[in-house]
């Protein structure tokens, strides 16, 4: 997720003559303030509006058919369970353990793009986002609600899973509960938040990133969860400013 202050001091004349030079003084420079306080009263309209057109000028695009698979399958974790594309829904059934849809093709970035999404877990307790992404040339996977509900971290980062390396925290994830997600890729780092806040921030520098071999298959980009029943909507994407 500018505050602009102005103050004053008026000093007081107790001389007729410099009370009148004062008070006059005082008034032209009121006049003068008025007129441009009315002048920049007006420019962040006109700054709202540029960045408007700015935003608009990169349109999200939606990651998921509106039904069906096609472009996507279901991910071959073995023992996987039943998974449904409807309305733009993503609906996942709990599997023994994991259940997922990776995407076909090579048409998602791999640098400077941005993606955001909305997840709820129904039923079970383990976690419920497991997205896997590209970063440059490698790939790593965002966990979220892992290891009996709550961890959430970057799976991994030189060789060292979500529960291992800086970027595990903990919080608490209720069933029946939308939370929405984003996750930013830029030339120096990956950027997650939840619900708006921003939760972790990895610098890429020399790190080495990677996926754990239980989801290798949803590489490039998949999502799959585990031992638990979630519904994902508003999975969108777009690409960002390479500039730094």
């Amino acid at each position: 997720m500018n505050l602009l202050s102005s103050s004053g001091l008026i000093g007081s004349f107790r001389t007729g003559g410099r009370l009148i030079v004062r008070l006059a003084f005082v008034g032209s420079a009121c006049l003068i303030l008025a007129s441009h306080g009315e002048s920049i009263a007006q420019e962040p309209k006109e700054t709202s509006k540029e960045s408007s057109k700015q935003e608009s000028k990169v349109q999200w695009k939606k990651v998921l058919p509106e039904s069906g698979l096609e472009g996507w399958e279901k991910t071959n974790f073995g023992g996987e369970g039943a998974v449904e594309i409807k309305d733009g829904v993503l609906v996942l059934m709990p599997g023994e353990p994991m259940t997922g849809v990776n995407k076909l093709g090579k048409d998602f970035p791999t640098e400077n793009f941005e993606m955001q999404w909305q997840a709820q877990r129904l039923d079970g307790s383990d976690f419920f986002v497991g997205i896997t992404f590209p970063v440059g040339k490698e790939h790593c996977s965002l966990i979220v609600g892992g290891w009996g509900g709550g961890l959430v971290g970057i799976s991994s980062i030189d060789g060292n899973d979500a529960s291992e390396n800086e970027t595990a925290s903990y919080r608490n994830f209720k069933n029946g509960q939308w939370y929405e997600f984003k996750v930013r890729v830029d030339a120096k780092n990956i950027t997650v938040w939840i619900d708006k806040e921003q939760i972790l921030e990895v610098p890429r520098g020399e790190r080495k990133f990677s996926v754990r071999a239980e989801v290798m298959r949803s590489r490039p980009l998949g999502y799959c969860v585990f031992q638990s029943k979630v519904t994902v909507k508003d999975w969108v994407y777009r690409t960002i400013d390479a500039t730094p």
